[in-house]
């Protein structure tokens, strides 16, 4: 597969069907690097990026609006591969704000059974992807699929059952902070 995600976060042809990506106990979530040190000592907080939400809110009384900050999930991923590509949209949507030298990152969160439960599959996706970065996205996944052998990536967003975001998209999520006991960096 001709891809720029590194070899040890290449996990789609181990994970991806026909039918879409496997789901086990480990989930994944893509970050920029300036985050990681807070992760690792904090968890994963819902909103998660306060410095960039805090550069938004300045942007916006600069220019005389208000800016109503929401409370966000945590957006997760069965695929190391998938979260990787998140990972690179965070980078690319911090460096427009903030100077300095951030790479992506990839998150493994093991959580407890009744804590797993609460992770689901994130039909709120539906509008995300009817703007130009989630169209980047369908790209993306759909070369995977085919990068894979695992078929077309087929589809409706509008119509599409919930476990299809999930299983076809790999997009999820849990509305509760996760404690720094259950994530670890994913490394080399």
């Amino acid at each position: 597969m001709m891809s720029d995600t590194p070899n040890y976060l290449q996990d789609a042809a181990a994970l991806l069907t026909k039918d879409g990506f496997a789901t086990g106990n480990v989930w994944y979530h893509g970050t920029s690097s300036a985050l990681a040190n807070s992760i690792k000592s904090n968890g994963l907080k819902r909103s998660g990026d306060q410095e960039l939400k805090q550069a938004a809110k300045s942007t916006m009384a600069t220019i005389g609006n208000n800016y109503t900050e929401s409370i966000e999930p945590v957006f997760l991923t069965q695929s190391k591969e998938l979260a990787y590509y998140w990972a690179k949209q965070t980078v690319r949507e911090r460096s427009v704000r903030f100077e300095g030298k951030e790479s992506a990152v990839v998150f493994a969160i093991e959580l407890p059974d009744e804590q797993n439960a609460n992770v689901l599959p994130d039909v709120g996706a539906a509008s995300l992807l009817m703007v130009k970065e989630g169209e980047s996205y369908m790209a993306y996944v759909a070369k995977v699929y085919q990068d894979c052998d695992a078929g077309v990536l087929d589809i409706d967003l509008m119509n599409a059952h919930r476990l299809e975001y999930l299983n076809k998209l790999g997009m999820a999520y849990i509305n509760n902070d996760i404690d720094a006991e259950f994530v670890s960096l994913v490394s080399k």
